[in-house]
């Protein structure tokens, strides 16, 4: 019962989508309505609101370490195994890119799956993350280091750790993150990929423009 509810609870946390609340609060358009409409970091940077870009970056990779977090620091008082935090780790990443407070339309994922990279293990996510960070600097193409990073993941988990059950999870959101990127993959072959810092042709910086 407890690896269930932790489950859901995860689910819901990543269903939190911090693109829309901090467009919100920053009084700027839906980021789905605009640029790549996908509701995260790099298209609410689209917007020209830095501020608001970090804080949906840092808010997507909170919620994804603190599920992660929570379930491997209550791991033993609620007498769960390794497998309920694969579980938990997948259902926030789940959450996120299907989210039950905004129509299951969410995010491609990058952000909450190096939050969980980081609940897991933080040297985990640190390699990761640089992956990510090495090849979005050489090429400034956000969904390519992605793409890296995500197939780099699971081996970095696997050189680390072994086969354990969270590797699996770590497998199956590299999966999904590729799957989620499948237009950045034909926009990248055919040379019509946006670069980091470019702005959407339609984003509007406030409401109503």
């Amino acid at each position: 019962m407890n690896t269930v509810w932790m489950t859901v609870a995860a689910y819901l946390i990543g269903s939190i989508s911090f693109a829309v609340v901090s467009s919100k609060l920053f009084g700027l358009a839906d980021p789905r309505t605009y640029g790549s409409k996908n509701p995260g970091a790099t298209n609410v940077l689209r917007s020209g609101n830095k501020a608001a870009a970090i804080v949906t970056l840092l808010g997507d990779a909170f919620k994804g370490w603190l599920a992660v977090w929570l379930a491997i620091h209550f791991q033993e008082r609620l007498n769960v195994g390794d497998g309920t935090i694969a579980l938990v780790a997948i259902a926030v990443f789940l959450g996120h890119l299907w989210p039950v407070f905004f129509r299951f339309v969410g995010g491609k994922g990058v952000a909450t799956a190096a939050g969980v990279l980081l609940g897991l293990n933080p040297w985990l996510g640190v390699a990761t993350l640089v992956t990510w960070m090495a090849v979005a600097f050489a090429f400034r193409y956000s969904s390519l280091a992605a793409l890296i990073a995500a197939l780099f993941a699971p081996f970095y988990y696997g050189l680390l750790f072994g086969v354990e059950p969270q590797l699996f999870a770590v497998f199956a959101m590299s999966a999904l993150l590729i799957f989620r990127h499948a237009k950045n993959i034909s926009n990248l072959i055919a040379g019509k990929e946006s670069r980091i810092g470019s702005k959407g042709k339609d984003a509007a910086k406030t409401k109503g423009k």
